[in-house]
């Protein structure tokens, strides 16, 4: 039972990254196609999932389109309930509910001022007001997740459910940009690029080069952090 998900360009595309770790961290089999999002062929090769538009997009083993990364996690732990998507126990099942639903629907500061890149980290730059308000709720967040849960370190509730999923591009957001966040948001974050499946998705993501960059800066930068060795 093998499923169709397109995604965009791995370096730039935070929900094509979400897409991906749904199959990818739950060992359920896909077959991954790249839609063309920077390139001006993207209506062409999604035109077969319509009224699809945007990335990632699923098409299930019996045909059934999917868009929206929410409903497409929602759908594959539904069909897929020994995967472990979401919490078991039903007070971290609702709360990571919640968190999943809050990045998809809010944070509009933090992803207007930094679109995710995966390719250095920026030097000097300035978070705005509503930036830094972004953070702040993501920590909240992040902090009630674990008083829930228990979990003082590393994910959430314990074990990596689809909450690491959708605030991976998050983590990705502040190490690039070098946004002010806790010790303890900051190790989080590390974790989260840490992890093996999204070391190798950003190898794959130097496969493809940009001239021009499609999110340009003049702001220094300085490599991007060895994870490896963590």
């Amino acid at each position: 039972m093998t499923y169709d998900l397109f995604i965009g360009d791995r370096m730039f595309s935070s929900w094509s990254l979400r897409g991906w770790l749904m199959f990818e961290k739950f060992d359920i089999p896909c077959d991954t196609h790249l839609v063309g999002l920077y390139s001006g062929t993207m209506a062409r090769d999604m035109a077969e999932l319509a009224p699809a538009r945007l990335v990632p997009a699923v098409r299930t083993p019996d045909g059934t389109v999917i868009g929206e990364s929410l409903a497409i996690g929602e759908t594959l732990a539904e069909r897929h309930p020994e995967a472990g998507m979401w919490p078991a126990e039903p007070a971290n099942r609702a709360t990571a509910r919640w968190l999943c639903a809050e990045m998809a629907s809010g944070f509009g500061a933090l992803r207007a001022e930094c679109p995710m890149q995966l390719m250095h980290c920026y030097r000097g730059f300035q978070p705005s007001d509503a930036v830094m308000a972004d953070l702040q709720r993501i920590e909240t967040l992040w902090s009630h997740a674990r008083t829930i849960s228990g979990s003082r370190s590393g994910w959430l509730f314990g074990n990596y459910t689809l909450a690491e999923v959708f605030y991976t591009p998050v983590a990705a957001r502040i190490v690039g940009y070098g946004l002010p966040v806790s010790d303890r948001a900051l190790a989080y974050c590390h974790a989260l690029l840490a992890d093996p499946a999204v070391l190798a998705w950003r190898i794959a993501a130097h496969e493809i080069t940009y001239d021009p960059l499609p999110y340009p800066s003049d702001l220094p930068t300085a490599p991007w952090p060895d994870f490896t060795s963590r």
